[in-house]
């Protein structure tokens, strides 16, 4: 990985949330990348049960001002960073305050998804890359995390398909056991349409289920990681289907799995 920069998106990493098998992977992976030579930056959502003044965030004004839109409405957006303590490792924030500011992730006190979830993966998904672009810094893999990340290979192989910043840009994604039930949004292809015009498989999006978004994901993906064991048939059938290079879950705990993967497989 000498030199090799790897961009990791995940909607949770440790230290700053709870830790989860997600979060932990989205600080272990970019470490050992780090310490085989190559270069990471980790981007996730600020989401309100943050600890700013703990974990010192503090907002990039160069990196923030610009509005995406999102189902034909301008959201500002706002780009904070932080550094991992002791480790060589930066950490970018997207925020809005419509849709980042509430004390929590994804899902309400009851375990229920938020309605705009489909708007902040929008807005997650573009803030992003839009951020990477004013960076002017070219990744060579493009790690994602989480079901919450799915519409990024969608947008990076459609909407984005011509930016020469991420023409050499090869697409990883980590899938993980299924964490909620029914769909995200009624309105997600729709919403998704302002930006992707035509189908692009975008019928997955019609009823956006865990399984459908991560079809979605894997089909635009240009390789998967299997981070766990309880993943459904149906999303090991597509992964078959489309041929894409596969790390299994029992592979992944060997040392250097991923490092191996990224570089004898992916790049």
């Amino acid at each position: 990985m000498q030199n090799k920069k790897v961009l990791i998106i995940s909607s949770e990493v440790t230290p700053y949330l709870p830790q989860t098998d997600q979060s932990i992977n989205s600080f272990k992976i970019p470490k050992t990348i780090n310490e085989a030579g190559g270069q990471t930056r980790i981007f996730m959502p600020r989401y309100g049960m943050i600890n700013e003044r703990r974990h010192q965030l503090h907002e990039v004004i160069r990196l923030s001002g610009m509005n995406m839109v999102i189902n034909d409405m301008d959201m500002p957006l706002i780009i904070k960073v932080a550094s991992i303590p002791k480790e060589r490792m930066q950490v970018y924030f997207i925020d809005n305050e419509e849709y980042f500011k509430r004390k929590a992730m994804l899902k309400d006190e009851d375990g229920n998804l938020f309605p705009d979830n489909d708007e902040r993966m929008i807005f997650f998904t573009k803030g992003v890359i839009e951020t990477v672009k004013k960076l002017n810094w070219s990744p060579d893999i493009i790690h994602l995390h989480g079901w919450f990340t799915s519409l990024f290979p969608l947008y990076m192989k459609t909407y984005f398909a011509e930016d020469p910043i991420f023409e050499s840009s090869k697409i990883v994604t980590s899938i993980y056991p299924n964490d909620f039930e029914g769909s995200v949004s009624s309105e997600f292809d729709t919403k998704v349409s302002f930006d992707v015009p035509g189908e692009a498989e975008k019928s997955l999006l019609k009823d956006a289920t865990y399984e459908n978004l991560i079809k979605l994901a894997t089909n635009f993906s240009d390789g998967v990681i299997l981070s766990g064991e309880n993943i459904s048939e149906s999303i090991l059938s597509n992964i078959d289907d489309k041929k894409v290079p596969a790390l299994t879950f029992e592979e992944s705990a060997k040392e250097n799995a991923y490092v191996d993967f990224f570089n004898n497989q992916i790049i």
